[in-house]
């Protein structure tokens, strides 16, 4: 039986400039904000609703970290498929609006500007911005990062 091994692994070579994937979908739970806030960000409008309503969010939201944790987990799950992985260089993150219990995350990414390594051969930088989703198609998250990706080996 043949294995499915995901979505196509693309090199620097097969990017171009406007490309755009789209991730799969992430529901996010209440349990889920609670518990990575517990560990990573304990902060009382992370970790509590009633804490959360007397704060500028005015409900539990989850922090902006654990939404870029989802966002990196929908890019490696196939959202941007590039071979190599998703190897950070760099980049800026912001956060628009809070994510809620119960949104539906989900990122679309495209890719900005492609620089072939002039030192390394073998590689090159990709742009690449994804933004995050919720259930609502409001963006929630803002990322763009460089990407270092390999090209396809040429054989001499």
């Amino acid at each position: 039986m043949a294995q499915d091994n995901g979505p196509e692994q693309l090199f620097l070579d097969d990017l171009a400039v406007g490309q755009i994937f789209l991730s799969g979908q992430y529901a996010l739970t209440r349990d889920e904000i609670t518990a990575f806030a517990a560990t990573f960000d304990p902060q009382p409008f992370h970790l509590d609703d009633e804490a959360a309503r007397a704060t500028l969010f005015a409900g539990l939201a989850a922090s902006g970290w654990h939404t870029a944790a989802v966002t990196m987990r929908l890019l490696v799950g196939g959202g941007a498929p590039l071979a190599g992985g998703i190897i950070g260089a760099g980049g800026e993150i912001e956060w628009p609006r809070p994510t809620r219990p119960d949104d539906v995350l989900q990122v679309e990414s495209e890719v900005l500007e492609i620089i072939p390594s002039r030192s390394k051969p073998d590689r090159g930088m990709v742009r690449l911005r994804s933004r995050t989703r919720n259930q609502n198609g409001e963006v929630v998250q803002v990322l763009t990062a460089r990407l270092i990706v390999p090209r396809r080996q040429v054989d001499p």
